[in-house]
């Protein structure tokens, strides 16, 4: 592993378990110090901060739920504190939730929008505040989905529309603060949630398999390293993209 990252301090929401999980161990083992977010889930970004730890790294764990404010601001204040001024932002927390169009309803889109869209706003606006003087890097995971777009998802797919939206946007705006913007977008990556809901096998999973052209599904690590090489400065003239790790399904 490089010392791409060293001297860097790096915020990963929703690195309690998954895709953010993968990404605070990778950016850690490049030698970053890694601020784990979590919402509900303290024992998993315990454990995650101990494996980062265990392995010379440093990382600690800071709950705050992204859609309060509030939260998000003493979450930005707190990993200033113990870690200092940010440099990479990955915002990787997120929820889905699958309904044909017959099923939506406001509490379907609320829980939605408020996370994966109004929560990526409002940790963004409150890291940059806090970031490096040099600039940085911003890291959106998206999903393949938003141009995808399958059937029943029309919420979610338009979550991760906007995020690609707000990529887009961040990524002029922020750049005469030397802040880059890109968006990662996987395709089905096996992670607990997506075991959870029971998509890591059966007619879900089939149909990926069939229709990506390299025939699998992916794993959480290749979508981390990919992060990795957006926050480091061997992306140093890359902003504004949008990523597709969806081993070729678009």
């Amino acid at each position: 592993m490089s010392n791409n990252l060293l001297g860097k301090v790096a915020l990963v929401t929703g690195a309690s378990k998954g895709i953010g999980a993968a990404i605070a161990v990778r950016l850690a083992a490049e030698g970053a110090a890694v601020a784990v977010n979590y919402s509900t889930g303290k024992d998993g970004a315990d454990r995650i901060v101990g494996e980062i730890t265990s392995q010379g790294g440093r990382a600690v764990a800071i709950r705050g739920n992204l859609t309060d404010a509030g939260q998000v601001e003493i979450l930005v204040a707190d990993t200033v504190k113990a870690l200092g001024p940010i440099d990479i932002l990955v915002n990787n927390a997120g929820v889905y939730e699958f309904s044909p169009l017959d099923g939506i309803t406001a509490a379907h889109f609320h829980r939605q929008f408020d996370l994966n869209v109004l929560g990526l706003l409002l940790v963004s606006q409150h890291s940059v505040r806090n970031f490096a003087v040099g600039g940085g890097a911003i890291v959106n995971i998206s999903s393949g989905v938003s141009t995808i777009a399958p059937a029943n998802t029309a919420v979610y797919t338009a979550t991760k529309a906007s995020v690609d939206a707000i990529t887009s946007v961040l990524s002029k705006e922020l750049a005469p603060r030397k802040i880059r913007v890109n968006s990662v977008n996987p395709g089905m990556i096996v992670t607990e949630g997506v075991v959870a809901a029971g998509l890591h096998e059966g007619d879900m999973r089939q149909w990926v398999e069939s229709v990506t052209p390299l025939a699998r599904v992916g794993k959480a690590e290749e979508i981390a390293s990919v992060v990795a090489f957006l926050a480091s400065d061997d992306a140093s003239y890359i902003t504004g993209e949008t990523l597709h790790v969806t081993g070729g399904l678009r």
